[in-house]
C-alpha cells in the first residue's frame, strides 16, 4: 500500500504511509471503561467512554487489514507499587486508590483483570502492548525503541481519556518529532467539555501538536488506497 491522504483532517490534509505509521490505542482498559470499575467508582459516567468502542473497533479492523503496526497501552503498576510515585498514590478518592481492591481486582495493578484491555479491542498476536506507569506512553517505557525498530515516523492516536493520557502521549510524541493524527471520535473523556477542548488544542495554531480527523475519513482513505492500481 502506498501513501494515503486524509483530506478532511484539520488544520490541513494528513498524508501517511501505513507501513511506517502506527495505530496507538491508549488505555482501553476494564478499570476505566466497565460499569463497576475504578472509573465509575470515582463518580464518572463510563458510558461516555463506551461510545468510543464501536468506532475504534472499526478503525482497528481497517488498520489490521492495511497491515499497519498496532500498539496498545495500559496504565498500571507493579503489584508492589514500586513504580508508583507517592504523590500519584495519594491522589484520588480516599476510599479508592491505586492498588486497593476493586470490582475487577486490585485497581490499576498489572496482571489484574481490570488492568487489561476490554474484549472488543483485545490485542492480536504480534501486536505490541506497552505497560506504562504514567499518563504518557513514552515515560518509563520501551515505546521509543519499539517505534525506532519498526521505522515508525507517524502515529494515529486514539483511546482514553482525551485530555489526560491521549493528550500527554501526543505531546510527548510531538516533542520527539513524530507526526500525530488524533482520531477525534475514537477518543473519549468522562467530561464532554474536556474532550472538545482537548481535541481543539491539538490542531490549533496550524497544528501545534498535530492533526485531527474523524475515523470515517481515515478508514475511507485506507480503503481507497487498498483498491488503487
Amino acid at each position: 500500500m502506498t501513501e494515503v491522504t486524509v483530506a478532511t483532517a484539520a488544520p490541513a490534509p494528513f498524508t501517511f504511509d501505513p507501513a511506517h505509521t502506527a495505530l496507538v490505542i491508549i488505555d482501553m482498559q476494564r478499570d476505566f471503561l466497565l460499569p463497576g470499575g475504578f472509573g465509575e467508582t470515582l463518580g464518572n459516567d463510563v458510558g461516555r467512554l463506551a461510545q468510543v468502542v464501536p468506532r475504534l473497533a472499526k478503525l482497528l479492523a481497517a488498520a489490521r487489514a492495511a497491515g499497519m503496526p498496532i500498539i496498545h497501552t495500559r496504565e498500571g503498576h507493579r503489584p508492589d507499587l514500586s513504580d508508583c510515585p507517592p504523590a500519584k498514590l495519594r491522589r484520588g478518592a480516599p476510599s479508592k486508590r491505586i492498588g486497593d481492591p476493586g470490582a475487577f481486582g486490585r485497581i490499576l495493578i498489572r496482571g489484574e483483570y481490570g488492568h487489561d484491555i476490554i474484549d472488543e479491542l483485545a490485542p492480536h498476536a504480534g501486536e505490541v502492548v506497552i505497560d506504562k506507569p504514567g499518563k504518557g506512553a513514552f515515560y518509563a517505557t520501551e515505546l521509543s525503541d519499539v517505534l525506532a525498530a519498526r521505522e515508525i515516523t507517524q502515529l494515529l492516536v486514539t483511546g482514553v481519556t482525551t485530555e489526560v493520557c491521549v493528550h500527554t502521549t501526543t505531546r510527548e510524541a510531538n516533542d520527539r518529532g513524530f507526526d500525530c493524527l488524533v482520531v477525534s471520535d475514537c477518543c473519549g473523556s468522562y467530561f464532554p467539555d474536556f474532550h472538545r477542548v482537548g481535541i481543539d488544542m491539538i490542531s490549533a495554531q496550524g497544528g501545534i501538536f498535530g492533526w485531527v480527523a474523524e475515523s470515517g475519513a481515515v478508514i475511507d482513505a485506507l480503503a481507497a488506497a487498498s483498491v488503487s492500481p
